[in-house]
């Protein structure tokens, strides 16, 4: 991931059009016209051989012969043409490009320009775009119809089309742009880039994305956490159904994942999805305008009834909950409404409602203590005018505000056109969402509920897992590098159950027979020892699922019975499937469990995204019933939980009538224990457990199916095609202190906030200011979260714990710049365990792993008084300067040496 030179991008100084053009109906004029007209306050230099002037204004040969290195390029020429183009901007020092030319791809250029770009840092927007416009610097690098209006919305992109409509119909809806980007290709500069970049720009207050496939998921979800716990990210995701998705494939030329898991993706990224461009921008102006939501109850203010049942309707479609409003409002609503109005929510205010009565209602709804956000529509008649009953409202939303440190949101929805135009308008230009239907304004509050679960659920602190439990993966490795040196990709039920019982998942104790004489020997043992039934399924790698082919019997009561069945089940199948290698048989015990719930819990691999894990109701039908849900791991507990919820099925566990409530933690911790799996055995690609019976009294795997295949992940390493990094447990170790004493020091996980109310009570508010630079002793739950939960993929925190009394003893950290070139670091110790050489070790571990990161530089701002610190540093070799910005700190940085 990186933003180097995208600042020459979106805010250039000077631009050249390579391509202009003044031939009618050509995209080189579209382009030249645009970037003449469009105000921009630098120089703009047209690029043609076959010119010496277009329009009046010079035309050069080529980048050699332009006056200066341009900061932005734009490129409209023909194809075979550009990597000569982009050597020369690079030889010319020019550090960003948009190539707006298509057919590159198809003429194999797109490496040759790549090549060409590489050694200069030169970065590339496209090719195949239709450009990228910026209208506060009034930079329209396009050959759009028309200009955006200045605003501060992001708007990006991978359909140039789509660029031309958002901007056609925002421009008629009065929105504005921060600047819209059309990525094309994606050659270079790709969307992770483009949400780091805009996550920082301080133009930009929300971010919309029109997406037809991610190509690098490990870059872009860890740009995207990062943007959207920054500012709102709200996407339109094309290709939801396979037809569509098809045509997504031969329009970009490259492949998308299964869109539940894109689903799953945005959901963990915290990430809002809408379907079309109007919602894209409903949910733009609800979440960028109003401050977020603490609840889901909506009260609504209106002066039709009917208007107010319609939206009550939508509200409850959309999974809203409707406010039920005090004694105490109803009390103060009685004494300033007509004695006709509805008593209720929604509350009816009457139809020749003035703005007096619209001010009074708001204000009474508003300051109920069971209302989380209000809804204000008006219908037009001829007995109040709607502008009225609009300044009303606005008086309301800022008296309000003014009395309120966390103001409730407040959408309007102002009914008719005309005669509610104007309204509209001065609502929207104070800075207020308005909606043109009852249901669009309930659809924006879902927005922001949405948005708002999403954030708090970022946010969760998960439990700690019931119990810690080490598996040896190299013991498990040697059996699936068996079954690889075998030529076999399926591993048998058995081995697959071997996997399951090391991760600490309960399986049911099965037999292989060869022969059916072996099945009653095995199924003796199971009778004789307590009388159980047994079941016999079909051993082969040709047949995946058994139950079709009758490869399943259940309930034999006795070994003859099961010789008889499996002699049977052998001749029916050989006779069905001539080909398939029948290798024997599998026994087992009959597990009886009235009233256990058949549940389904599955790995495969994405083709955008990697391993994805699957949730939800098992069994045979599993097909039919299609209740499941999708996750991308690693997994902790609060996520696991958030997978289940996902399901219909989810509800029946939680028990209903005389049928008691199922073990949902067993049945967390099983998915827990299926992603910490998949991360240290890289070789598996998918596992089928169906199903895992669920009660009262736990879980139990009766079938299990793993599919395997060779990987060139080094032994030791998690699993590099997680979308998300997993938890790099390879960087745990034990340390012993100089004085004997060995502590832990491990990376830091979510469920560590527990620590932190002892460490800030063992810690001097004067250690917490040299360390956070003010004197601060109570953490917020927030903002513990934010140390917590981190994004391995750019930042690291490694934690020394005493395990003996299970408290922590110190923190250090680093967080990268984007590009992953250096890396702020900081570390703090408790007070009473300073002088241990905790601090060091620490430390240590952190410059180690920025070197094994490829990290180039670490560096961190020290207070000049901390002189333990900078001793410190500078005996670990960092070289420290005077801060020349404030001279109270000194400014510290360690050179890395990789490979070490």
């Amino acid at each position: 991931m990186t933003i180097r030179n995208l600042d020459k991008l979106f805010a250039p100084k000077s631009v050249a059009l390579f391509g202009a053009s003044e031939r009618e109906d050509s995209v080189g004029k579209a382009v030249t016209d645009n970037l003449l007209s469009a105000d921009f306050d630098g120089p703009v230099w047209l690029v043609n051989p076959n010119h010496k002037e277009i329009n009046g204004v010079p035309c050069y040969p080529g980048a050699t012969q332009l006056p200066e290195a341009p900061d932005l390029a734009v490129i409209a020429t023909p194809a075979k043409v550009i990597p000569d183009i982009i050597a020369g901007l690079g030889d010319k020092r020019t550090k960003a490009a948009v190539v707006i030319s298509a057919g590159i791809r198809q003429q194999n250029l797109t490496q040759k320009i790549l090549d060409a770009a590489r050694p200069h840092c030169l970065r590339i927007v496209g090719p195949n775009c239709i450009g990228m416009m910026t209208p506060e610097i009034g930079l329209n690098a396009s050959f759009a119809h028309a200009m955006p209006l200045k605003g501060d919305l992001a708007f990006v992109s991978q359909s140039g089309a789509i660029i031309s409509a958002a901007l056609d119909w925002a421009t008629g809806e009065g929105i504005g742009f921060s600047c819209m980007i059309s990525m094309g290709d994606m050659a270079d500069v790709d969307l992770g880039d483009i949400l780091d970049y805009l996550a920082g720009d301080n133009k930009t207050r929300a971010i919309l994305m029109y997406l037809e496939q991610v190509t690098d998921a490990r870059k872009f979800m860890s740009a995207a956490r990062s943007a959207a716990r920054i500012k709102p990210v709200v996407v339109i995701k094309s290709g939801r159904h396979e037809e569509a998705a098809k045509a997504a494939h031969s329009h970009t030329g490259a492949l998308a994942g299964s869109d539940a898991v894109y689903n799953a993706a945005f959901h963990r990224a915290g990430i809002l999805r809408v379907i079309d461009l109007e919602d894209l921008f409903d949910a733009a102006q609800a979440l960028s305008r109003l401050k977020p939501i603490a609840g889901d109850r909506l009260a609504i203010v209106t002066n039709g009834g009917g208007a107010g049942v319609l939206a009550v309707d939508r509200l409850i479609d959309f999974g809203g909950a409707l406010a039920a409003l005090s004694d105490k409002t109803i009390e103060a609503l009685n004494k300033v409404l007509p004695p006709t109005w509805s008593k209720a929510n929604p509350v009816d205010i009457i139809g020749d409602a003035g703005p007096k009565r619209y001010q009074t209602a708001i204000e009474a709804v508003l300051d109920d203590p069971e209302t989380d956000a209000v809804l204000v529509i008006n219908c037009p008649t001829a007995l109040a005018s709607g502008t009225e009953a609009a300044k009303a409202t606005i008086k309301a939303i800022e008296k309000h505000n003014k009395e309120h440190p966390q103001p409730k949101p407040i959408l309007t929805n102002w009914l008719g056109d005309g005669a509610a135009h104007e309204a509209r308008k001065l609502l929207s230009e104070n800075g207020y969402p308005t909606y043109e239907s009852p249901s669009d304004a309930v659809r924006g509050f879902t927005y922001l509920t949405r948005h708002a679960k999403d954030q708090r659920a970022l946010m969760r602190t998960p439990p700690s897992l019931p119990e810690e439990f080490e598996t040896n993966p190299d013991t498990i490795k040697r059996n699936i590098d068996s079954a690889l040196e075998e030529g076999r990709a399926v591993l048998t039920e058995i081995e697959s159950k071997t996997i399951l019982k090391a991760y600490g998942i309960p399986t049911v104790r099965t037999v292989i027979a060869r022969t059916p004489e072996e099945v009653k020997k095995a199924a003796k043992v199971f009778t004789d020892d307590d009388g159980s039934e047994v079941a016999i399924k079909i051993l082969s790698e040709d047949i995946t699922h058994k139950s079709d082919v009758d490869g399943v019997v259940l309930g034999l009561p006795n070994a003859d019975a099961a010789k008889a069945a499996a002699q049977e089940m052998h001749a029916r199948i050989q006779k069905a499937m001539p080909d398939a290698d029948i290798e024997g048989f599998t026994v087992q015990p009959m597990i009886r469990r009235p009233g256990a719930h058949e549940l389904i819990i599955g790995v495969s691999e994405d083709i955008t995204f990697g391993p994805v894990i699957m949730f939800g109701e098992g069994g045979t039908a599993v097909e039919v019933i299609k209740d499941t849900a999708m996750a991308l791991p690693p997994l902790d507990m609060k996520l696991a939980y958030d997978l289940m919820d996902e399901t219909r099925v989810y509800k029946l566990l939680q028990g209903y009538r005389d049928r008691p409530a199922a073990d949902t933690d067993a049945i967390a911790l099983t998915l827990v224990r299926v992603s910490q799996m998949i991360a240290e055995l890289p070789e598996i690609r998918e596992l089928d457990i169906n199903p895992l019976l669920a009660d009262e009294n736990g879980v139990i795997a009766l079938d299990a199916r793993i599919v395997v295949k060779e990987t060139d992940v080094e032994p030791g390493k998690l699993n590099s095609r997680f979308a998300i990094r997993p938890y790099p447990k390879q960087w745990e170790k034990d340390e012993t202190l100089p004085d004997g004493k060995t502590i832990l020091i491990r990376p830091i996980r979510p469920e560590d906030e527990r620590f932190y109310d002892t460490f800030m009570e063992k810690t001097r508010p004067d250690d917490i200011r040299l360390r956070l630079f003010a004197p601060m002793r109570d953490l917020s739950h927030e903002f513990i979260a934010r140390l917590t939960q981190i994004d391995y993929a750019r930042a690291m925190a490694f934690i020394a714990i005493d395990t003996e009394i299970d408290e922590m003893l110190g923190v250090s950290r680093l967080a990268s710049d984007p590009d992953y070139i250096r890396a702020e670091f900081a570390v703090i110790t408790r007070s009473d365990m300073k002088g241990r050489g905790i601090g060091w070790a620490l430390m240590r571990q952190l410059i180690h792993y920025a070197e094994a990161e490829n990290i180039q530089e670490l560096w961190g701002q020290i207070l000049t008084e901390n002189s333990t610190m900078l001793n410190m540093c500078h005996e670990l070799g960092f070289r420290t300067s005077v801060d020349t910005s404030d001279y109270s700190l000194q400014l510290a940085s360690l050179p890395l040496h990789h490979g070490s």
